[in-house]
């Protein structure tokens, strides 16, 4: 007899999976490596977003969305090459997702409606108050704790995972003692393998030099336990990167400054890219400039709207925005030629005021010129988490090379393919956390059906 019916491994996102198998009345263990993992994370580490197509808080706000236009707004950004089944699946379930979190889990849940996110054609991306995953991650744990059908082992990491007639986990505490914890499946959710360096180097090498700002847990070890077992994988290159992470104070300087009328230039003060295209496709092209190094230049309205961040604020607080009365003194400060980056706010000031469609970098869409005083920051690109991994279908379930499921093994978040196609570029904002969430919810959903109908197997004549 299994000793529970589902093991979860991994505490990030795929506590959501834990918490709704539990409520629909399964038995559920928890397998997390990191103690710490309520604020070291990759969930923790987020801005929270979880895009939540067709909800009751767009339709509060007269937003018109629905999961076909998501997935539309999907496969244009990344240009067809996301994986069509699972990102049905994710956009079909977000707004459901979204509720859930909210009605069962207790979250706060809000629909910020005072900016567009790059590549979303509708404001769809859910979030929770002060906008920063630990709050999220804090919920979700909670939840778990109070919960009688959840147990949660923790440190312990699983080295080894066996498939005969259910799943065998076999778990190493940090003294190097180990056991079995059997169960009737498996949910594999430890994130990427953004924390080894080798695989990056391997499958991501235009970001590899990049500061990685994520958790030293996500080691690819569902990504190694998956494949010992036969799994296919897909979309290995495939990554979130930040063009604005603070050279000084290390924490997210979040792209709403961006989409709020900011730019950004390099270490010589000259802007090389439409800075709306997207902040995880940006990272890399910072990355190739001189000093792979850059400057966000922003104005007193943006910083009072960027303050609804928790990491924003963090930035602030930590001293790292330089201020000046205007852009010769801002300039001076940032180590770059008065005339360039004049030349440069001009020429974004004058597609804000009507004056040209476009700038010389291609950008549309400015909300403001920017106003004295100005204020920049130092910023480094950076690799936030893989998007590629295992292959999975519409349930979450692993699959092998022919597209057959290996199992009862499922996979979600970075542990599995995700829908952000190849590279960085196909990333949306909060399509991190939907595949950590929708996933790990989606295998619940599935997990507990075979339960069902194996109980009606059973009590059948």
């Amino acid at each position: 007899m299994a000793d529970t019916d589902l093991v979860v491994v991994g505490a990030g996102g795929g506590l959501a999976g834990a918490l709704r198998a539990a409520e629909q009345g399964l038995d559920v263990v928890v397998v997390e490596a990191d103690e710490h993992f309520r604020r070291g994370n990759n969930t923790a580490m987020s801005t929270a977003m979880v895009p939540g197509a067709g909800s009751r808080y767009q339709r509060a706000a007269g937003i018109d969305d629905s999961p076909e236009r998501f997935l539309a707004d999907v496969e244009a950004k990344t240009g067809g090459a996301a994986d069509r089944r699972v990102a049905r699946a994710l956009t079909g379930v977000s707004a459901a997702l979204v509720e859930w979190l909210a009605d069962s889990v207790g979250l706060p849940i809000e629909l910020p409606v005072d900016m567009d996110y790059p590549g979303h054609s509708a404001r769809r991306v859910h979030t929770v108050p002060g906008r920063h995953g630990s709050s999220l991650l804090r919920g979700l744990a909670d939840a778990v704790t109070a919960s009688e059908r959840i147990d949660l082992l923790c440190p312990a990491r699983a080295v080894d995972v066996r498939l005969d007639n259910g799943a065998a986990v076999t778990v190493e505490d940090p003294s190097g003692a180990r056991e079995t914890i059997t169960g009737r499946a498996v949910l594999l959710a430890t994130n990427g393998f953004g924390a080894d360096a080798g695989l990056v180097a391997e499958h991501l090498p235009e970001i590899a030099g990049a500061t990685y700002h994520g958790s030293e847990y996500a080691r690819g070890d569902a990504l190694r336990l998956g494949i010992a077992l036969g799994a296919a994988t897909g979309c290995l290159d495939a990554y979130q990167g930040h063009a604005a992470l603070s050279a000084a104070a290390r924490t997210l300087v979040t792209w709403t400054t961006v989409m709020h009328g900011a730019v950004v230039v390099d270490a010589e003060g000259r802007r090389f890219a439409d800075e709306t295209a997207g902040y995880s496709e940006f990272a890399a092209w910072l990355a190739a400039r001189p000093g792979a190094r850059g400057w966000v230049v922003l104005d007193q309205r943006i910083d009072v709207l960027s303050r609804a961040f928790g990491d924003y604020r963090d930035v602030v607080d930590s001293g790292a925005l330089r201020w000046a009365g205007d852009a010769a003194d801002l300039a001076a400060l940032m180590g770059v030629p008065a005339g360039v980056l004049a030349g440069e706010l001009a020429d974004a000031a004058a597609v804000a005021r009507g004056e040209q469609a476009a700038d010389r970098v291609g950008r549309t869409a400015v909300e403001a010129p920017l106003e004295a005083p100005l204020a920049a920051v130092e910023i480094v690109p950076a690799l936030f988490h893989t998007q590629g991994g295992l292959r999975v279908d519409e349930h979450a379930r692993v699959l092998d090379a022919a597209d057959r499921p290996l199992g009862p093994v499922y996979a979600s978040g970075g542990a599995a393919v995700g829908i952000s196609g190849h590279g960085a570029a196909g990333y949306l904002a909060g399509n991190g956390l939907l595949p950590a969430l929708g996933l790990a919810h989606l295998a619940a959903d599935h997990c507990a059906g075979r339960k069902a109908a194996t109980r009606l197997l059973e009590v059948s004549p």
